[in-house]
């Protein structure tokens, strides 16, 4: 892949037509090897030729959604966490040893990311003809972690490795955006915030997952907002499309209320509206996001372990990111419970990568 490399200033420039794994016509500097895909050098220079060009139908590889490596958006893979400079970073977590029913979120993450690849054209941004903006510009520096190791039956260590993750995003200054899994990871995701400051959770979800202990489990995924209400800097929580039959007891819903929890069914959301259920998060309020997929009506998401119906559809969900963007500084996002085995249309985790992609479209357009 070295044929016809040249000299220009310090750095040797290859022709990407040599080049393995490249959309573009980048160039790349020749380090220790002769050629590193992943450096941070080559990252840079491709984010400053998208800002700056029109789409990536202008030259290079047409690299169809179809073709190539699945990393989340089609985004740069980052192996070593210590070298991440970026403004966003996808961290998959494949644990469901919390559920206690269906299991399978463990390949949600890689389910998620194939889905985001429909929407990876090669484009320098995505344009909205409603909101007549253009969404995630070459200018959003994304990269993919790929996943925190799983170490199977041992939840405190799969744990720890989640947490690690989130920390390492957060050490480089990105936004952490960690693919479930099932929603115990939520637990080591709020964990990794103890030295960010206040944070409020806006948790859309069918189940409140309030449940303190049962049977000596308290890092299930019926305990993470039970957790994240016990840390001294989450200052509160709105807890949207909560229904029907639910794993958590009475007494469940009590302690979250009087722990300053703000529970919202489907029905009760809807006659507010989306502006107005984003209201009601406090003002100034830093906000980690959490989005459990069977808060969707399983006639849209039935690829999940506990499906609920009843549950919100698609703009329900997209207008309450879009405010809460418009509002308040999004710190961190966490989407879990996809278990796409369930769903052989592959519904399921479009839906998610979609879900996921105009959320961190509207999070970036708002800070311009």
């Amino acid at each position: 892949c070295m044929e016809n490399p040249f000299w220009a200033g310090n750095t040797w420039q290859v022709p990407i037509s040599r080049l393995p794994l490249f959309e573009k016509a980048y160039s790349c500097r020749i380090r220790a090897f002769p050629f590193c895909p992943f450096s941070f050098n080559c990252k840079k220079r491709q984010w400053e030729r998208e800002r700056m060009s029109g789409h990536g139908y202008e030259s290079g590889r047409l690299n169809l959604p179809f073709v190539g490596i699945s990393t989340f958006g089609k985004r740069p893979y980052v192996e070593d966490w210590s070298t991440i400079d970026a403004d966003v970073a996808i961290l998959g977590a494949p644990f469901d040893a919390g559920t206690q029913w269906r299991s399978g979120a463990r390949f949600g993450p890689r389910s998620v990311r194939e889905a985001s690849t429909l929407f990876s054209f090669g484009h320098a941004g995505a344009y909205d003809h409603e909101d007549d903006a253009i969404y995630l510009p070459g200018s959003v520096r994304m990269i993919d972690m790929g996943d925190a190791d799983i170490v199977h039956t041992d939840t405190m260590k799969s744990h720890a490795n989640i947490e690690a993750g989130v920390r390492a995003a957060l050490a480089g200054g990105a936004l952490p955006v960690t693919i479930g899994g099932d929603h115990s990871i939520n637990i080591p995701c709020i964990k990794a915030f103890d030295d960010q400051g206040d944070i409020h959770i806006l948790q859309i979800d069918a189940h409140l997952d309030f449940v303190d202990e049962r049977h000596g489990v308290r890092y299930g995924h019926g305990n993470p907002m039970r957790r994240a209400a016990e840390k001294s800097y989450v200052t509160g929580l709105t807890q949207v499309g909560i229904r029907n039959v639910s794993s958590t007891a009475k007494e469940g819903y009590e302690d979250a209320r009087s722990r300053g929890s703000d529970i919202l069914s489907v029905r009760q959301a809807r006659a507010l509206g989306p502006k107005g259920v984003i209201d009601r998060i406090p003002r100034g309020a830093r906000v980690y996001i959490t989005i459990d997929i069977d808060a969707f009506c399983p006639s849209i998401a039935p690829g999940t372990g506990t499906p609920s119906h009843g549950g919100f559809l698609y703009y329900d969900v997209l207008e309450m990111m879009q405010a809460v963007a418009q509002r308040h500084e999004v710190v961190g996002i966490d989407l879990v419970e996809v278990a796409p085995d369930y769903d052989p249309t592959g519904s399921t985790s479009i839906l998610a990568a979609q879900i996921l992609l105009n959320t961190l479209g509207f999070i970036f357009h708002a800070k311009k």
